[in-house]
C-alpha cells in the first residue's frame, strides 16, 4: 500500500516492523553501561537506486455477487403456489414464481413493468425493452419486428410464439402480456431469499424474492480519503485464500459514505466516527474454473499511480530519528536524515525525497 508520509495509520503499520528492527541495530552502536551491553544486530547493505515506484491502495473485501434486486408482485392477489430455492438462477424468460399457479416470468431491462402490453397501446421505452427480449429469445424468426417504442402486429405475433412454448393451445394465445405476468430486471437473477412461504398469500406490491446478479464480484469498503484515487475501470489484483491472485476491474465506486458508531458498551449510542467513513466498492472478477468460493475474505490491491525517476531504498532501512522524522545509516556508519515520500509495501520500497543520492549504500537489517 502506498502512502505519503503522515497520511494515516496504514503507514505507521507498514514501517513499524522495519523501524523496530532498525532501532534495535541503531541503539546497538550507542554507548551503554558496562553492566548491560547492547546486543549487536547483524546488518546488510542496499544500494540507493533510481527507478519507478507504483502507488497502491490495499483494502479488504468479500467475494460475492454484484447487484442487489427485489422482486415485488404486481399481479392479482393470491396464494403463492411455487417459488425458487436460494441459490437458484432465473434466466431471461424463466419463471420467477407462481401465484394461484399463474407464472410470473423474468425479462431483462432497466424499465420496470408499469402497464399491460397489447396492440394499440401508446409508444414507450418499455415497448422497446419488450421487443428486444422477444428478439433475443428467438420469437421473431422472420425478422418482422422493428425494435422501437411502438407495439406492432409483429410484436403481438412474437408474444403468441412465446405463449406457445408455455403449452397454451392456439385459442388461448392472446398476443398480450399483463403487467403482473412479467418482471423486468437488469440481469438474470440469482435468488438469495424467498420472502413469502409457499402457501402464503401474496398481494400487490408485496416483496416475493430478493437476489443478486449471477456475476461474481468483490464487495469492499474504501476509505473516503482514498475515494478520489480510485475510479471505475481501474484494474486491480485480488488475493484469494489458498489460490493464486486474479485480476479484476472496478465497476462501481459508491457515493454514500457510512461510518461505524463508536462502541459505547452498555451506555447510550454514540455518534458515528467520521474518520472511519467508507464508501462501497464493487470489483468484477472471473474466478478460475471449478472455484466454489463464496463470501470468502479477500485482499484487493488497486494501482492508483506511478512515480517515475525517484530515489528508492528498502523500507527496512528507515530508522526512527530522535525528535521525530527518519534517518538511515550509510555503509560508512554515518547517520543521515532523510525525507520519505510514497511507500510501496508490495515491493518493500520507499521513495526518498531528500537526503540521499543514487549509488549510495545504506544499512538494512540482515535477513
Amino acid at each position: 500500500m502506498s502512502r505519503r508520509r503522515g497520511t494515516g495509520t496504514v503507514l505507521a503499520v507498514a514501517v513499524a516492523a522495519p523501524l523496530a528492527a532498525g532501532a534495535a541495530y541503531a541503539l546497538g552502536s550507542e554507548p551503554s553501561a558496562p553492566a548491560a551491553p547492547a546486543a549487536s544486530v547483524a546488518t546488510g547493505t542496499a544500494e540507493v537506486t533510481q527507478g519507478t515506484l507504483t502507488e497502491r491502495v490495499q483494502i479488504g473485501g468479500v467475494l460475492g455477487y454484484a447487484g442487489s434486486y427485489t422482486v415485488d408482485h404486481q399481479g392479482a392477489p393470491g396464494v403463492l403456489t411455487a417459488g425458487p430455492d436460494s441459490g437458484d438462477t432465473i434466466a431471461r424468460g424463466g419463471v420467477l414464481y407462481r401465484v394461484a399457479d399463474a407464472p410470473v416470468r423474468l425479462l431483462l431491462g432497466d424499465v420496470p413493468a408499469y402497464r399491460d402490453f397489447r396492440y394499440g397501446m401508446s409508444d414507450g421505452p418499455d415497448v422497446r425493452q419488450l421487443e428486444r427480449n422477444l428478439v433475443a429469445m428467438g420469437f421473431d424468426p422472420h425478422h418482422r419486428i422493428t425494435v422501437d417504442r411502438h407495439f406492432s402486429s409483429a410484436t403481438a405475433t412474437a408474444i403468441r410464439r412465446w405463449e406457445a412454448t408455455w403449452g397454451r393451445p392456439a385459442y388461448q394465445r392472446t398476443g398480450r402480456l399483463g403487467q403482473g405476468e412479467i418482471v423486468f430486471l437488469p440481469t438474470p437473477l440469482r435468488v438469495t431469499q424467498l420472502q413469502v412461504r409457499v402457501g402464503g398469500t401474496v398481494g400487490p406490491g408485496a416483496t416475493v424474492l430478493t437476489g443478486t446478479s449471477n456475476n461474481r464480484a468483490v464487495i469492499a469498503q474504501l476509505d473516503t480519503a482514498q475515494r478520489s484515487t480510485v475510479h471505475v475501470g481501474d484494474q486491480v489484483e485480488v488475493g484469494l485464500p489458498d489460490a493464486d491472485p486474479i485480476h479484476g476491474r472496478v465497476t462501481a465506486v459508491g457515493d454514500v459514505a457510512t461510518a461505524p458508531s463508536a462502541d459505547a458498551g452498555n451506555g447510550p449510542p454514540q455518534p458515528a466516527n467520521p474518520d472511519l467513513a467508507t464508501v462501497p466498492l464493487t470489483i468484477a472478477v472471473q474466478l478460475p474454473r471449478g472455484s466454489g468460493l463464496d463470501q470468502a475474505p479477500v485482499t484487493v490491491d488497486i494501482v492508483t499511480g506511478t512515480r517515475r525517476d525517484v530515489l528508492l531504498i528498502p523500507i527496512a532501512a528507515l530508522l526512527a530519528r530522535p525528535g521525530g522524522g527518519y534517518q538511515v545509516r550509510l555503509n560508512a556508519g554515518a547517520a543521515v536524515q532523510v525525507e520519505p515520500g510514497s511507500f510501496d509495501e508490495s515491493t518493500g520500497q520507499v521513495e526518498i525525497v531528500r537526503g540521499l543520492t543514487a549509488g549510495q549504500t545504506v544499512e538494512v537489517p540482515a535477513t
